[in-house]
C-alpha cells in the first residue's frame, strides 16, 4: 500500500518539528493510541487499539527515526504485531517546508499487512489507513496550530467511502461468523424446507379427491403457497 499527501499547518516549522518528536502530543492525535514512549532520541513504543472492517486488534509495535535533518526531514519506520489479526509494517519520508506563518507536512508512505488484515482486501485497507491518517493530521494541526487546518492530500481526494466497502465488510463478517450462528441458519432453512413439503402432500392428496376444483386450482395454489413461503423465509 502506497499513500502521500500534504496538510497545511498554522504554525512555526520549529514548532512542528518540536510536535512530531512529542510523545504526549503525537499519542493525543494518533486514533486509538493507548500507549506511546520515547525510548531513545531516535525510537518509540506504541499500543494502539484499531478496527478494520470485521477485525480490530490492539497492535504493539515499536518506530524508530531515521535520516533525521531537524528541523526539515526523516524518516520514519515501524512495525506493529495484533496477534491472531496480523501484522502491519512500513516507512514514510516526512519533509516539513515553511511558507510564511505556516507550515506545509509532506509525507510519502509505504507499507505492508499480514495475516488476518491482508484478508480484507486492499480497498478496505486502504480506505482505513486515509482515514486514520485524516483524523491524526486534523487533530496534530488543531492542537498545534490551535485552529482547523487547510488539508490538500492526496489520500483523501474529497471522496466518500466506497459503497462497496460495506458489501465487502459484510461479506467478511458472515464469513467469520461463529459456528453457532451458521448452524442456526442452517436449520432455519431445514424448517422452511419440511413446510413446503408437507404443504406439497396435504396438496397431492386433495387434488387427488379432485376437492375445491381439482389439480389445476391446487396447482395454482401451491404456486401462490410456495411463493408466500419463500418470501417469508427471504
Amino acid at each position: 500500500m502506497d499513500m502521500s499527501g500534504s496538510h497545511r499547518i498554522p504554525a512555526k516549522r520549529e514548532k512542528v518539528w518540536e510536535a512530531l518528536n512529542d510523545p504526549e502530543i503525537l499519542k493525543a492525535c494518533i486514533p486509538g493510541c493507548e500507549s506511546l514512549e520515547k525510548t531513545s532520541d531516535t525510537e518509540m513504543t506504541a499500543a494502539v487499539t484499531s478496527k478494520i472492517g470485521p477485525v480490530k486488534a490492539k497492535f504493539k509495535g515499536a518506530v524508530t527515526l531515521e535520516n533525521i535533518n531537524p528541523p526539515q526531514s526523516y524518516t520514519i519506520t515501524g512495525e506493529g504485531k495484533g496477534g491472531v489479526a496480523g501484522f502491519a509494517k512500513g516507512s514514510a519520508d516526512v519533509s516539513l517546508a515553511e511558507e510564511g506563518e505556516e507550515t506545509v507536512l509532506s509525507y510519502e508512505a509505504k507499507a505492508q499487512v499480514g495475516g488476518k488484515l491482508a484478508q480484507l482486501g486492499s480497498r478496505l485497507i486502504d480506505s482505513t489507513a486515509k482515514k486514520m491518517a485524516e483524523e491524526f493530521f486534523t487533530a496534530f494541526s488543531e492542537k498545534v496550530g490551535g485552529q482547523d487546518s487547510q488539508t490538500s492530500s492526496k489520500a483523501d481526494d474529497g471522496e466518500a467511502l466506497d459503497p462497496g466497502l460495506a458489501e465487502e465488510a459484510k461479506r467478511i463478517a458472515i464469513e467469520e461468523a461463529p459456528g453457532e450462528v451458521m448452524h442456526a441458519i442452517e436449520e432455519a432453512e431445514h424448517a422452511v424446507e419440511d413446510r413446503i413439503h408437507k404443504a406439497e402432500e396435504n396438496i397431492e392428496a386433495a387434488a387427488g379427491r379432485n376437492a375445491y376444483g381439482g389439480p389445476v386450482v391446487w396447482g395454482l395454489v401451491l404456486l401462490g403457497a410456495l411463493i408466500v413461503v419463500l418470501a417469508l423465509a427471504s
